[in-house]
């Protein structure tokens, strides 16, 4: 048991480690990307410490639109995320998020 006042974070039910619903909105889709009506898919791969929070964002698979890649990584690095958990104890681990960008018919 934690020790009065100690802050604890809740561990993902896992070897890895899952955004907290409520802290992890989606990405916005940029002005200019939205007016060229660029998609695409990006899927980010985020490392998260044993507190929850990212580590290090790269990209794992590119868009074709570099306003779309930068808003995902840029939307992910601001998330807070239950840590991965080994032994009941948290650990960093990492995850790839996929994220889908289609301007609205």
């Amino acid at each position: 048991m934690a020790p009065q006042g100690a802050p604890t974070a809740a561990l993902a039910p896992g070897d890895r480690p899952l955004p907290i619903p409520g802290q992890s909105p989606p990405p916005n889709y940029p002005p200019a990307a939205l007016r060229r009506g660029d998609r695409g898919t990006v899927v980010v791969r985020v490392e998260v410490d044993a507190s929850g929070s990212p580590a290090g964002v790269a990209l794992v698979e590119r868009s074709g639109s570099r306003d779309l890649d930068r808003a995902a990584m840029e939307a992910v690095r601001g998330w807070r995320f239950q840590p991965a958990q080994r032994d009941g104890q948290a650990v960093a681990g990492a995850l790839e998020i996929p994220f889908d960008f289609k301007p609205a018919q």
